[in-house]
This record gives structure tokens, sequence and C-alpha cells, in this order.
């Protein structure tokens, strides 16, 4: 909850260590998410992580102030919650933009209500939450590993340059460095949520479920745009000319 392709040429035998370490996007040419070459390329802006973000952070947050507001009753955390979605949805709706996320968000909030209803634990409400965490963390690894990480994939389908990255491997490498940071940000939640859980410490639990998601995701992508700027070559043209003939 979440967070592109890009893609350049390998450094020459001309180009020493320093330069090889500096952020692509400092690079004259190279343009931004709008095609303006007077500003810098954003993952935050290619991501939209700034609206995800806050759009993700709604329904923890009022499931926080339901809690505390009915003294600890899940049913009333659990609509609160529901009702913030709704009101997310119906903003994505009016500025026409697809509601997928949200949607989701919806659906998981349902799922998570109804397993601490029939579990008759309300700190089961944020069991969902840490399993799909733990299973994203090991998602994010294995594409790592395997060479396609899922970073390439998201921004590669972002800016029109597929799989091309793939074969650049500049790209290649600044992507799963990139992907790795993601894989922290997961790790973290799982960490925090699992002692809490473990603890039975459900208005902490509502409390960090708030906490680490607006922070955490706009941390994530800030970091993580970094590392895949910084991993880019100098000589590199950027992430929307993947050097492909270079790796064939």
């Amino acid at each position: 909850m979440t967070v592109g392709a890009h893609t350049g040429a390998v450094p020459s035998q001309h180009d020493d260590d320093t330069e090889g370490l500096a952020p692509a996007a400092f690079v004259d040419g190279r343009y931004d998410a709008d095609g303006d070459p007077t500003r810098e390329e954003s993952l935050a802006r290619l991501l939209g992580g700034g609206r995800a973000a806050i759009e993700g952070s709604v329904p923890p947050v009022a499931f926080l102030i339901g809690w505390l507001a009915s003294g600890g009753d899940l049913l009333t955390a659990a609509i609160w919650s529901l009702a913030a979605s709704a009101a997310t949805l119906v903003v994505a709706l009016v500025q026409r933009r697809k509601p997928r996320a949200v949607l989701i968000g919806m659906l998981m909030t349902v799922i998570a209500a109804m397993i601490a209803y029939y579990t008759g634990e309300a700190r089961n409400f944020f069991l969902i939450q840490l399993l799909s965490n733990a299973a994203s963390a090991l998602a994010w690894m294995v594409s790592i590993v395997i060479g396609w990480p899922f970073l390439g994939l998201i921004v590669g389908g972002l800016i029109g340059t597929k799989t091309r990255w793939h074969r650049d491997p500049a790209l290649l490498r600044a992507y799963q460095r990139a992907s790795w940071v993601w894989v922290l940000q997961y790790v973290i939640r799982v960490v925090v949520f699992t002692v809490l859980y473990l603890l039975n410490e459900t208005t902490w639990l509502a409390i960090m479920r708030a906490a680490l998601t607006y922070p955490l995701i706009i941390a994530c992508i800030a970091v993580s745009g970094w590392v895949l700027f910084a991993a880019i070559p100098k000589a590199h043209p950027g992430i929307r000319k993947p050097q492909v003939a270079l790796a064939e």
C-alpha cells in the first residue's frame, strides 16, 4: 500500500566511480513525469505517492477514532472505517479516477471485521494486515532475487517502457536496489504488528496501523526514489529511455 521502470545505459570506460553514483535526475536533458525538462523525475509523482498515502491512511485513522470514541467497540470502529472508505470512494469517482485501491481497502476492512467478529477477538481485526504485509515482503524479496523487481514492473507500466528495463543492466540493478526499501517497509510493519498482536494490545495495534500507513508510505517512496535515481549512472539517458541494445 503499495508502491516504475527506469532504464539506462551502462557507463562508459571514461566514467569514474563518482559519476556512476550521481542521481540520474540531475543529468541535462532528462524529463520528469510531465515531459518537462526543467524539473526532476520523481518517483512520488509517478506513483501518485501523496494521494495514495492519504487515501490509504483514511480507513485506519477512522477505525482508530471510532475505536477510541466507542471505548473499544469493534463494530463501531469497523463502521467508522467503512464509512471513511466509502467517502474516499465517492471522492475518487467524482474526480473520475479508478477507485481500485479504495475498493480493495473496503473489501479488506469487511474481511477483517468478519474475522474479528467470528473469532471473538478484537485483535484479529488486524490479522489480515499482518499477514498481507508478510506476504508482500516475501513477494518483493522473491521478485528482486529472480531479477524481476516489482518496482520496475510498476514504473515500467506507468511510463510506457513496459519490461524493456529488464534488458538494461544499469536499470535492472537500480530497480533491484530501490525495491529493497519497499521490502523494509513491509518488514517494519510485520515486526511491529506481530509484537502488539502477541501482547494483545488492540488499541496500540489501531494506533500503529494508522501511524505506519501515511508516514511510512511517504518515507518509502522518497527513499526508494532517491536510491533508484542515485543508482543510475550519470551518463544514462534516464528511466524513460532503456538502453536495451547494450544488453542484447
